[in-house]
Formats: C-alpha cells, sequence, structure tokens
C-alpha cells in the first residue's frame, strides 16, 4: 500500500480544502445558529464536482477513486459536520446503494441529480421501536398487483424534509425476520408520504434531519430496490459506504480542533510563557495527533480495500468506531486547552464537540461496531 496521495487525489484535497476555506468554515457558525442549509452552497459544490468525485462519468460524476471519496469527506468534516453529513447521506447512503442494488434505469433516474447536486435522496432505515435492531422494524408493504402498499414510520433521517427520492425499507413477509425486509424507491410527492422537520438537535444542526410518515402509499414493483426479501443485505451494504465517510469526516473535524489548539496554545500565555510549553499541554497535542493518524490510516486502509472491490466490513467498521469515539476525545481534550474560551461561540471548538457526539451513534452505535468487528475474529454473532 502507497501511502502517498497520487496527484488526482492530491487535486482533489486542494480543491476541497481551498472550497471549504472559503465558502463553508466562515459560514458553519450562522448556519449553525439558524438551523439551515445553504442550499446556495451545495450548488456551487455540484457545479465543481465536489459531490459527484466517486460517482462514475457516466451519471454525471467524476469517476474517482475510494481514497477521494474520504478526502472530500475529511476536508468537509474539517469545515462543518453538517455539510460532511449531507454529503455522506447523498453520496455513501442514497447514490452508491442505487449504484450497487439499481436498474439501469433507475440509476440514470436517480444518480445524475444526485452527483450534480441538484436532487437530494435519504436512507429510510431507523424507526421509533428499531435502530440498532434493524430487523424489528414495524413499516410494511403489502403487495397488490403491480403495486405494494407501503405504511409506516421513520425517523432520524437526514434530508427527510428536502429529498427527491426516498429509500424506504420495509417488511414483505413479516414473518421472515431481516430476509422479510425489501428496500423500495419512492418518488417525492408520492401521496400518502408525509415528512416533519426535527429541530433543537445538540448537534448538525445546520442538516436537515426529519420523521417521514407513509399512509397507503402506493408504489409500482419497478421501484424495488434490488430483489423482494433482499433488503437487509441492501441496508448493511450502504451502511459499509456511510460508516467510511463518517470515519473520514470525523478525522477533519479532530484535525480542525487539534489546528486550533495548537494555534491558541503557541498564543497564551500563562506563568510568564506560552501554554504551548506546558508538559501537560504537550501531552494532550501530542495524544490528539496520535489518534488522528491513527484515524486516517485506518480510513484509508478501508478506501485501499474498496478500491480493490473486495470485502471491508471489517475494517471500515474498525475505521468508524475508532474515529467515531476518537474525534470526540479530540475535540474535549481540545476544549480543555482553550479552557473557557471554548464554552462559548468565540471559537468554533464548541459546534465541533457538540457536532462530534452522534458520530458514536449514527450508521451503527460504537457497540455494534465492537460487536461486528467481535464476529469477525471469533466467527461468532452476538447477535
Amino acid at each position: 500500500m502507497n501511502f502517498d496521495l497520487n496527484e488526482e487525489q492530491l487535486a482533489v484535497q486542494k480543491m476541497v480544502r481551498d472550497f471549504v476555506a472559503n465558502e463553508i468554515t466562515p459560514n458553519a457558525k450562522e448556519w449553525d445558529i439558524n438551523e439551515t442549509f445553504p442550499m446556495d452552497v451545495w450548488k456551487k459544490m455540484g457545479e465543481l464536482g465536489i459531490i459527484g468525485t466517486s460517482i462514475p462519468e457516466e451519471y454525471e460524476g467524476s469517476g474517482m477513486d475510494f481514497i477521494s471519496h474520504a478526502i472530500v469527506a475529511e476536508e468537509l468534516g474539517y469545515g462543518c459536520s453538517s455539510m460532511r453529513g449531507t454529503y455522506s447521506v447523498n453520496i455513501s447512503l442514497v447514490a452508491k446503494t442505487i449504484l450497487l442494488w439499481g436498474t439501469e434505469e433507475q440509476k440514470k433516474k436517480y444518480i445524475p441529480g444526485i452527483a450534480l447536486g441538484e436532487a437530494f435522496g435519504c436512507y429510510g432505515l431507523t424507526e421509533p421501536d428499531s435502530g440498532s435492531d434493524a430487523a424489528a422494524m414495524k413499516s410494511t408493504a403489502e403487495q397488490d398487483g403491480d403495486y405494494y402498499i407501503l405504511n409506516g414510520n421513520k425517523m432520524w433521517i437526514t434530508h427527510a424534509n428536502q429529498s427527491d427520492v426516498f429509500i424506504i425499507f420495509a417488511k414483505t413477509d413479516k414473518d421472515a425476520g431481516a430476509r422479510g425486509i425489501t428496500a423500495f424507491l419512492v418518488d417525492k410527492g408520492t401521496p400518502g408520504l408525509s415528512t416533519l422537520v426535527t429541530r433543537e438537535k445538540i448537534g448538525l444542526r445546520a442538516q436537515d434531519t426529519g420523521e417521514i410518515n407513509m399512509d397507503n402509499v402506493r408504489v409500482h414493483k419497478d421501484q424495488l430496490l434490488g430483489p423482494v426479501g433482499r433488503g437487509f443485505v441492501v441496508a448493511m451494504t450502504a451502511l459499509d459506504n456511510a460508516r467510511y465517510t463518517v470515519a473520514a469526516g470525523c478525522v477533519g473535524t479532530a484535525q480542525a480542533a487539534l489546528d486550533i489548539a495548537k494555534e491558541y496554545a503557541k498564543e497564551r500565555i500563562q506563568f510568564g510563557k506560552p501554554i504551548a510549553t506546558k508538559q501537560l499541554v504537550q501531552q494532550l497535542i501530542a495524544n490528539a495527533a496520535l489518534d488522528i493518524e491513527m484515524g486516517r490510516l485506518l480510513v484509508h486502509r478501508a478506501g485501499f480495500l474498496k478500491n480493490k472491490d473486495v470485502r471491508n466490513t471489517r475494517e471500515t467498521c474498525m475505521a468508524k468506531y475508532f474515529c467515531g469515539e476518537m474525534v470526540n476525545r479530540v475535540t474535549y481534550d481540545m476544549m480543555q486547552i482553550l479552557g473557557g474560551y471554548s464554552f462559548s461561540g468565540e471559537y468554533p471548538l464548541e459546534r465541533m464537540y457538540r457536532d462530534s457526539r452522534i458520530n458514536t451513534l449514527y450508521e451503527g452505535t460504537s457497540q455494534i461496531q465492537q460487536l461486528i468487528i467481535g464476529n469477525s475474529e471469533l466467527g461468532m454473532p452476538a447477535f
């Protein structure tokens, strides 16, 4: 494995880094306070090809590799986790899932708009009574000739209120457990489909989150995503991609927190010297730098395997588990260096700290990642 980025990857990194510095970082605080998503900035990203970097050219993407995909997520995470989360869901959870499981007609219908930043998609798996235990979902899909009638509720869904296409998971066989789940593509505006905004979140406040309600939503069989009864497998492959960009985004946020703390430590004078000269401050900085480097290596290791198109669930779960916990440690410790200043909006650390908390919860909690890794090591599932 070559640890150096190639010319194309370096070009992607520079382009996204410059864009984040100019368009995202200066505005992230305002978006967070007002709980608003910057559609104008998102469209600029689409025009520059930032959103569709890892989507094939035939579907209006740039056809780049998974390392470039991680680079985009890391740089977005550096500037604003809400923007990184929006990128992760649109590309990792939705576009790449349609790319893997969709028919050619479905790919041409949905992926180009998402890659260009002109459309949004969401991933409807979580329900009020089923989170980690996805097979316990209560949403149903009853066949009626060439159609399926969907009923049920989804919650904590990113882009629920602004999506043009919804990937919905529902039970086509209530008694078959995970094998009874099927995935559907549901268009915005389908009768019986409604959404509700979720506000006052602790973090990711600029990112749209909401509930999905289905009341006799009628969907044609052509809108099946993958075979009937294979929805659980569809969902898990989607999560393999989503966990990857979550992990990469965590690296970016942690790096931003470290950079802020380093600059502050050099300027803050206590006891006659910059606090950067103090041993315990250097210990916090050293631990953070080590954590970030380990996280980045885990992400790129998973990306290396993804580029080879080999199974990478274990490595992706390791990256997501480590980085999700790591970004919480790093933002916490960097706040310690800034002291009271970190408790105010004067520095973006308080937002980074709030945004980081979700990373141990969504796309599978840290405990779920541990169980998946444990199963991989022992060959004995805990589920």
